[in-house]
This record gives C-alpha cells, structure tokens and sequence, in this order.
C-alpha cells in the first residue's frame, strides 16, 4: 500500500495485520495530523478508516485486478469519542469475495462493503466507518 498509495506512506499509516477478509492499521500519534484539541484530525481518521477499507479490497481481489479496478462508491463515518494518541483501524470486508466475483462474471458491477472500527490505545471505539466498493470491469 505505501508504494501503490502516496498517501498511506505520507501519513505514516502502518499495516499490522493482512489478510484476504480483514486488515488492522494504525496512524501513529503525530502533531502535524493533530486537530485543534491535539488528537488525530476526523480527516486523517477518515483517511486511516479508507486507506485501511482499501487495503482489505485490494488483499480480497488481487488476483482478479486485471479483470476490474477497485473504486471506492460512497463512505459514512460516525465519531464516537474524543481520539488521542495512536489510533488503530480494523477493516472487514462485508461479503463473501466469492460472491462479488460471481456478480462481477455475470457481467454485473458489484457492490460491497467493508465495515471499519477505529479504536483508541485504551481499545475504546473512536469511530464506525463503512465504505462501499465496487470493482468496475476492465474494458
């Protein structure tokens, strides 16, 4: 990811755990992403909860992308508490890959999402983040 994604390198962004179902990440407690209370700014937990739904999505389908490209359709984001320090994102994808392969040989463009939950140091829950992905076919 931090070479197929600047932006993951740019802010720090570490991959702690890989798999093809569910990937867990965190963003280091860095000033220069702080907000105006000192914790992570709600950009870059969002851009932690994305870049982490991305990494899920490219580890399910990296076999198949050159049949379809990975795009991410729409994000919702709800902040719980107060974020400070190192923050960790846990991405699971949200369907069966199988079945999204399936749609996407029926000639359809498939839909899924991830869920992502992002935790303080303590564990407690910061945020909730779903992002909807579809992998548009190769022309």
């Amino acid at each position: 990811m931090k070479q197929a994604v600047p932006y993951v390198k740019t802010t720090g962004i570490e991959f702690e755990e890989v798999s093809p179902t569910r990937i867990v990440a965190s963003l280091p407690d860095n000033p220069s992403l702080h907000n105006h209370i000192g914790g992570p700014h709600a950009a870059m937990m969002f851009g932690l909860g994305e870049s982490t739904s991305g990494a899920v999505v490219m580890a399910a389908f990296a076999a198949h992308l050159g049949k379809a490209t990975p795009l991410a359709v729409r994000a919702e984001i709800s902040y719980k508490k107060i974020a400070m320090g190192v923050v960790r994102a846990e991405a699971v994808l949200g369907r069966p890959a199988d079945e999204v392969l399936a749609e996407l040989e029926a000639g359809t463009r498939p839909e899924f999402p991830v869920n992502i939950m992002i935790t303080d140091a303590d564990g407690v829950t910061t945020c909730e983040m779903t992002v909807v992905w579809t992998l548009k076919p190769a022309r």
